[in-house]
């Protein structure tokens, strides 16, 4: 299952509490941009809108999947359009129940591939504070100075 693309600011600016993966509904050329590593995650997140029958389903917002370069005769193609998640019913219930909760968003962190097919998986995520975020900096910043002093080479 190799990774395609990774959201890198989700774990920065989001505290993960609990993943899912959903299917990914595209076009043809989309998914071949997608396997190109010609997409983008940063700044999308997961919505829900009623569906036909009035049943709530989630879509994919504001991610960028460029027009894959072999790609001809598609002049207003938007490749920012919002694309359909394939989730279960009970699943999609269960996930507007914790939408609702406060402070609570759904984050896409990485598109990757099984068994052939594109899947999305993101997190049920809840936003970090400022100091959150500077706690962070500073435990990788620890944890990569005793990395180099275990390698056993020099910090200034």
């Amino acid at each position: 299952m190799p990774i395609l693309v990774t959201n890198k600011r989700a774990n920065f600016d989001y505290e993960i509490l609990d993943k899912y993966e959903a299917g990914l509904v595209l076009f043809g050329h989309e998914v071949k941009a997608v396997r190109a590593g010609n997409v983008s995650l940063s700044g999308s997140y997961i919505t829900f809108k009623a569906g036909p029958a009035g049943l709530p389903e989630a879509f994919l917002v504001n991610t960028h999947i460029s027009l894959y370069k072999h790609t001809s005769g598609i002049a207003d193609y938007d490749p920012t359009r919002t694309r359909k998640l394939l989730l279960g019913r009970k699943e999609i219930e269960r996930l507007v129940n914790k939408k609702q909760e406060q402070g609570l968003t759904l984050v896409p962190l990485n598109i990757y591939t099984k068994n052939s097919f594109l899947k999305l998986q993101f997190g049920v995520a809840r936003g970090k504070k400022r100091y959150d975020k500077r706690e962070d900096i500073k435990r990788k910043d620890l944890d990569r100075d005793r990395r180099r002093a275990l390698k056993g080479e020099r910090l200034d």
